[in-house]
């Protein structure tokens, strides 16, 4: 039998997984076996600079976590985890599968975006949604086409009006 102590620090990492997840609008996990620590790193700087970040816990403290805020992702927790959360949706989606493409040993497994669990396939279909700031970029170029047009039709209808 574990000694309360241990007890005390299993339980301190299972509420800290529990406010991560519960605090993130997404959370992934993945298999970073045969990453090496370069790359890793190379990893956890690109999720941070997307305000994103990234822990590995053990599989039987998460599934605890899990299981407490009534989340069943028990088919990602076979072998070794990792666990990816993040405030945006998207953001850290994007970021693991352009990871694993340019290094197949990382493996996305399973996730949760918006409290709806995603696998592989719609984990894939997210990667390639643009992000937030690009479709506000694309609204705006949108909009100003629109302003344009509009400038160009009301001269057009000034120019009318002068010849007449």
């Amino acid at each position: 039998m574990a000694s309360k102590a241990i007890l005390e620090q299993k339980q301190t990492v299972i509420d800290e997984i529990k406010d991560r997840t519960s605090n993130a609008k997404t959370i992934v996990l993945f298999d970073y076996r045969g990453l090496t620590d370069s790359e890793i790193k190379e990893l956890r700087i690109k999720l941070r600079d997307s305000k994103a970040d990234y822990k590995v816990y053990k599989n039987t403290l998460m599934a605890r976590a899990f299981n407490d805020l009534g989340i069943d992702l028990s088919e990602g927790l076979a072998g070794p985890s990792a666990l990816a959360f993040s405030e945006d949706q998207i953001a850290p989606i994007k970021i693991l599968s352009n990871f694993a493409k340019e290094h197949p040993a990382l493996v996305l497994k399973v996730g949760i975006v918006d409290g709806e669990k995603a696998d592989t396939a719609k984990l894939a279909e997210y990667a390639t949604l643009p992000s937030r700031e690009e479709l506000l970029t694309m609204l705006a170029g949108g909009m100003i086409g629109l302003v344009r047009d509009l400038s160009i039709c009301l001269d057009l209808y000034s120019q009318q009006k002068e010849e007449n």
